[in-house]
């Protein structure tokens, strides 16, 4: 795939505010020096990159340097809430990061531009935002993505639980490929890349609400560069999308509606770590809807199902990838469990939540 080239911006307007103080006021979002000071030291800083740096009220890019990478634009927003901000694993930045990351490179996209809106609530911890636009921008280099525009707002305290982070993307789709829920066919293997539920634990546990000591970390974590390496083995991947809210049951409801087809899974071949499972039991709950932050599941022809687990378990983000089913024809629509013990089960989509401020 060509590499989009970053040329230097003309004219890049130099700054270098400082916010004086430990928390956010209603004067940072007034449009005046003190909100000019807090977006320079808290994000401009921070985020400095080429695209950035002339700090126009818009981000703009050469249609020519885009066009080199592919012959279509897929574009994503998406806004994050999770309560706490802070858990094992991460934080509302990264997971805002990577999310959009994710939502692009699910599409076989190649994520190049995110913006950043924040909404803060007065009084908000200043060290705790620059933490947060510091793991952000970890984030995005991490995955070879830049922030070059953004947003910010300040309401009154107590009016929005601290702080909401919007994250839109612009990623290149390369020529030829075609990823799209509506092409799930019989025959298909259903591919995850790893444990589920990882990141609803994490969440349950960072809230100290149940006193649950489970050391398990939220996944959260970038997914291009896995689905790249999986294109290159399998350039036909019928369906591909990241197991957020409503985890991976809500995924495969949606590709099985979208195509008429019926998924069945195999119980026992899901990667659910032992914890979560425990934490599931004591609970109530099903981990195939937990929220995962850094999960994708895949539908690949079965003539190609080996090679393309293969190439996901040699990357990083998909070590403990696993084939866990196989799309059939009846019922229509419909996800079938068969379970450990021989019986079958549906997995329905879920109705309402299971957990609230998730992602």
């Amino acid at each position: 795939m060509s590499a989009i080239v970053h040329k230097p911006a003309p004219r890049a307007r130099l700054r270098s505010g400082k916010v004086h103080g430990p928390t956010v006021t209603l004067a940072h979002g007034g449009g005046g020096k003190a909100m000019r000071d807090l977006i320079d030291d808290v994000f401009v800083g921070p985020f400095a990159n080429p695209v950035l740096a002339p700090l126009e009220d818009q981000a703009r890019f050469a249609l020519s340097e885009l066009a080199r990478g592919g012959d279509r634009l897929a574009f994503t927003t998406d806004s994050y809430v999770v309560d706490p901000l802070f858990f094992l694993g991460g934080d509302i930045g990264e997971l805002a990061v990577n999310g959009t990351i994710n939502d692009l490179a699910v599409c076989g996209a190649r994520p190049l531009y995110l913006s950043c809106a924040v909404i803060l609530e007065e009084g908000f911890p200043l060290d705790d935002l620059r933490r947060i636009a510091a793991s952000m921008q970890k984030a995005a280099a991490a995955a070879g993505v830049l922030i070059v525009t953004g947003d910010t707002k300040v309401v009154q305290r107590h009016a929005a639980d601290k702080l909401f982070v919007n994250t839109s993307g612009i990623g290149v789709i390369p020529r030829g490929v075609d990823i799209a829920a509506a092409r799930a066919r019989p025959g298909d293997k259903v591919l995850v890349n790893g444990y589920i539920g990882d990141h609803g634990v994490a969440i349950l546990a960072a809230r100290d609400e149940l006193a649950l000591d489970v050391p398990i970390r939220s996944d959260t974590q970038p997914l291009n560069g896995l689905v790249e390496s999986l294109l290159k083995a399998c350039p036909d991947v019928h369906c591909l999308r990241d197991a957020t809210r409503g985890g991976i049951a809500t995924v495969l409801n949606e590709f099985a509606q979208s195509a008429d087809v019926c998924v069945h899974l195999e119980e026992p071949a899901i990667p659910v770590r032992e914890a979560v499972k425990g934490v599931s039991e004591i609970l109530g709950l099903d981990p195939l809807y937990f929220a995962n932050e850094g999960k994708l599941v895949a539908l690949i022809p079965a003539a190609r199902a080996e090679t393309a687990l293969a190439a996901m378990r040699a990357h990083p983000a998909g070590v403990d990838a696993a084939i866990i089913g196989e799309i059939g024809d009846r019922p229509e629509g419909s996800v079938i469990m068969h379970t450990s013990f021989g019986g079958e089960r549906i997995v329905d989509m879920l109705v309402g939540e299971q957990l609230p401020r998730i992602c």
